[in-house]
């Protein structure tokens, strides 16, 4: 299945959102399978995004339909990224 980055930044109301209620990050994890999608990893990071997320989705549109949903909250600011295995960088390259 396709992996993606996304990268979450909070919003000033995503942080009050996460002091008041510090289990509403589990809560979006399941938002998200119910997108579709799954969270494979997640860490809180220091300094210019909050989180970064590894999530599996079967297409893109899956993990549009994602960042879409849970950036319309207004909670958080997403940037997504596509990632590839070495294996299959290393393969499409060699294939051209």
């Amino acid at each position: 299945m396709p992996t993606y980055i996304m990268l979450t930044t909070l919003t000033v109301q995503g942080v009050q959102t996460l002091k008041s209620n510090p289990d509403r990050l589990r809560e979006v994890n399941r938002d998200v399978e119910e997108l579709g999608a799954r969270v494979v990893h997640q860490w809180a990071t220091l300094g210019p995004f909050d989180f970064v997320n590894v999530i599996e989705a079967p297409d893109a549109a899956t993990i549009a339909k994602v960042s879409v949903a849970l950036g319309a909250r207004g909670s958080a600011k997403l940037q997504t990224l596509t990632a590839l295995e070495i294996d299959e960088l290393l393969g499409a390259i060699e294939q051209s």
